[in-house]
């Protein structure tokens, strides 16, 4: 199997129109297209009549009338969150206020390690620092809503809170950020962590679920081999990375510079950023070494 991963870009659907790949499961699409959205955020309602929103998205007012005009003459009865980046959770606060639902995710947004001294995060506004979840999930939860259920999976990686969500006996995941057809997933620290991010994917590759349901992009079909297609290519970012350290002393935008040929200049900073992710890695496990603690900054060599 080739590290190449089969995206798919295709995503036929209007912002804020509501639209039902699959039975019981309809989506509607917020209207932020950007680099990291890609064509916007998808929040997803789970059933008919008394339903689950998973992911209700950013805090735009057209999206969330948008989301409740879908469920209307309808009961929201729970809300689940899968990470809280801001164009995930801060709609969640109006839809309680128009519903009374229940919020259940992982927890609060949270960095995946102690910030170093003198440390800030490039991502971090990208954090929903206000979010609190009514039911904090543990891994393989299980919440029962009316004709369907739903289990946690905790997912930490892209973010340190980051859970997606199997709807039982359907082999369907609502899958956040973490895998996504149209794109690589980033993983930006302090917010994430490649460790992480790899001993989650290892998870889901051995999960029953076959399609995935992104925060961003179309369906996965075929998950289970998606998902090996994910760790391969980020496998291959680490031989590149070590490549290139083999050739001597060096910092990270000359890694970047290596190894993200044709890369979109508005990623730069956050390529920079997964970099650093796959050095702490490298670092934490004493095949590289930088002097103090690893930072976007920092200079890296091969450990001897």
């Amino acid at each position: 199997m080739s590290d190449d991963i089969p995206f798919n870009k295709t995503l036929d659907l209007a912002a804020d129109t509501v639209d039902e790949p699959v039975p019981g499961v309809r989506r509607v699409m917020a209207n932020n297209p950007g680099p990291f959205t890609f064509k916007g955020t998808i929040s997803y309602i789970v059933g008919h009549g008394k339903v689950a929103i998973v992911d209700p998205g950013p805090a735009d007012p057209v999206h969330i009338a948008a989301l409740l005009d879908a469920v209307r003459h309808e009961t929201v009865t729970h809300i689940f969150v899968t990470h809280t980046h801001r164009d995930h959770s801060p709609a969640v606060p109006a839809i309680v206020a128009a519903t009374g639902a229940t919020v259940y995710a992982e927890g609060p947004h949270r960095a995946a390690r102690p910030l170093h001294i003198g440390e800030n995060n490039p991502l971090d506004s990208s954090g929903d620092r206000d979010f609190k979840p009514d039911v904090m999930l543990k891994d393989g939860e299980v919440v029962e809503g009316d004709g369907w259920a739903i289990e946690a999976v905790t997912t930490p990686g892209h973010t340190a809170n980051h859970m997606a969500f199997a709807l039982k006996d359907r082999k369907i995941l609502f899958a956040g950020d973490h895998v996504m057809a149209w794109a690589t997933t980033i993983v930006a620290p302090p917010d994430g962590a490649m460790s992480d991010y790899m001993a989650s994917l290892r998870k889901l590759a051995k999960r029953p679920e076959q399609t995935y349901f992104p925060g961003h992009g179309p369906a996965i079909e075929d998950a289970n081999r998606f998902v090996n297609y994910y760790i391969l290519h980020r496998r291959a970012r680490e031989d590149s990375i070590l490549h290139r350290l083999r050739k001597g002393a060096t910092d990270i935008p000359s890694i970047v510079r290596a190894i993200y040929i044709g890369l979109d200049p508005r990623l730069t900073g956050a390529a920079g950023m997964s970099v650093l992710a796959h050095l702490e890695d490298l670092v934490t496990r004493g095949v590289v070494v930088t002097d103090g603690p690893p930072s976007i900054d920092g200079e890296y060599r091969m450990a001897v």
